[in-house]
């Protein structure tokens, strides 16, 4: 199956970088381009593109936007989105989190990196890491922003187990062998804690563990 990615940077040359590397692999192909976040969520619509290289500080409408419009259109629920970030000087990643991207890449990033982080958010994980994203989530989710989801109290105490971890950065398998679980039954307590939550993917997780002060800054 081919993974058909748009990119969204008001760079060109980023954008024609980007554009390259992925055409260079056999399993994707860039579907379209776009230069403003308005042109972003009008071309996720048109291009059929299952997923958004997305950058965040863009002309028009800004990437953050764009990804809350794609998130909310139900006739783009497939389409998943890699936000774009400098790292140190992007305090805006946590609100893309919120607003429905499924993690966030550096934009010095190696190309092999790029391609791996395509297609981990293609296959519908998020590209969330235990060290860089819990330290960028601790340093600035302290906000007056409510999440827009349920709390955990609504959780069993196994689920809860479940979701500390994935606030921690593991995946399935590393859940399963924490708590002495087989992979299936971890990745069932995953999608149930998703959707008791009513939250999309493992990054709004993240962020729910975080806001309701499951995990807490310097836990990790």
């Amino acid at each position: 199956m081919t993974i058909r990615v748009l990119l969204a940077d008001d760079q060109t040359l980023v954008r024609e970088a980007f554009a390259m590397l992925v055409d260079s692999a056999r399993d994707m192909a860039v579907v379209g381009q776009a230069a403003t976040g308005r042109q972003a969520v009008e071309l996720a619509r048109g291009a059929r593109a299952d997923l958004v290289v997305m950058d965040i500080r863009m002309p028009d409408l800004d990437g953050i936007e764009a990804t809350r419009l794609i998130a909310a259109d139900e006739d783009l629920a497939g389409v998943r989105v890699l936000v774009l970030t400098t790292y140190d000087t992007d305090e805006n990643i946590v609100d893309a989190l919120r607003a429905g991207a499924s993690g966030f890449l550096v934009k010095d990033t190696r190309p092999a990196e790029l391609l791996d982080a395509i297609r981990t958010v293609a296959a519908g994980e998020s590209l969330l890491s235990p060290g860089p994203t819990a330290r960028l989530i601790e340093r600035f989710l302290r906000s007056p922003t409510a999440p827009a989801t349920g709390g955990p109290e609504c959780l069993s105490d196994r689920e809860r187990e479940v979701l500390t971890l994935v606030a921690r950065g593991l995946n399935n398998t590393e859940i399963a062998e924490g708590l002495g679980l087989s992979p299936l039954t971890a990745k069932t307590h995953v999608s149930r804690i998703m959707g008791k939550l009513a939250v999309r993917d493992r990054a709004q997780l993240v962020i729910v563990a975080y806001e309701s002060g499951m995990v807490t800054p310097g836990s990790i």
